[in-house]
């Protein structure tokens, strides 16, 4: 019971992370998205790991009507503490999810790959100071940048009660 009482307590207290990546805007990416959402989980729930399967085609999720999705996402993103968003795709409904957790108040992270050739990353992201916009070569590099982030988000005064009970 006692074992049962403290998994119910700590499951309570993990923070909630809100994954975005393009899907509709190409899954090139989807390898990756998968290895960070591993990455992600170490730190808590990843509200949205459906984004890393490799089996999500750009078309969508199968069986969900786009209204459904947009719901459901919705509330995922409402529910969340944190939002971290790769970016190295241009993805319009990534811009969005961005745009919206920014309205929300949400500690956001955008992950952009370093890449030959790659155009800049969009000035609405780079240039805004609510975001916090990170380079990186591979999913190894992303660790400290994501223990950065998750302790400056836990001090910010907007950051949200689970946030703040992380140690």
């Amino acid at each position: 019971m006692v074992l049962t009482l403290s998994l119910a307590r700590e499951r309570r207290r993990r923070i909630k992370l809100y994954f975005a990546g393009s899907i509709r805007g190409g899954r090139d990416d989807a390898k990756v998205y998968h290895q960070i959402i591993v990455l992600l989980a170490q730190y808590g729930t990843v509200l949205t790991e459906h984004v890393g399967d490799p089996a999500l085609t750009p078309a969508g999720e199968d069986g969900l009507s786009d209204e459904a999705i947009y719901k459901r996402d919705m509330a995922w993103l409402r529910d969340a503490d944190v939002v971290i968003a790769e970016v190295t795709t241009p993805s319009h409904g990534v811009g969005y999810e961005i745009a919206q957790a920014e309205a929300m108040g949400k500690p956001t992270l955008c992950l952009r790959r370093q890449r030959t050739g790659c155009s800049p990353l969009s000035a609405m992201l780079a240039g805004n100071p609510r975001l916090r916009c990170q380079s990186y070569n591979n999913v190894e590099d992303l660790r400290p940048i994501l223990e950065q982030f998750l302790r400056h988000a836990k001090s910010q005064p907007s950051s949200s009660p689970t946030l703040r009970q992380m140690g």
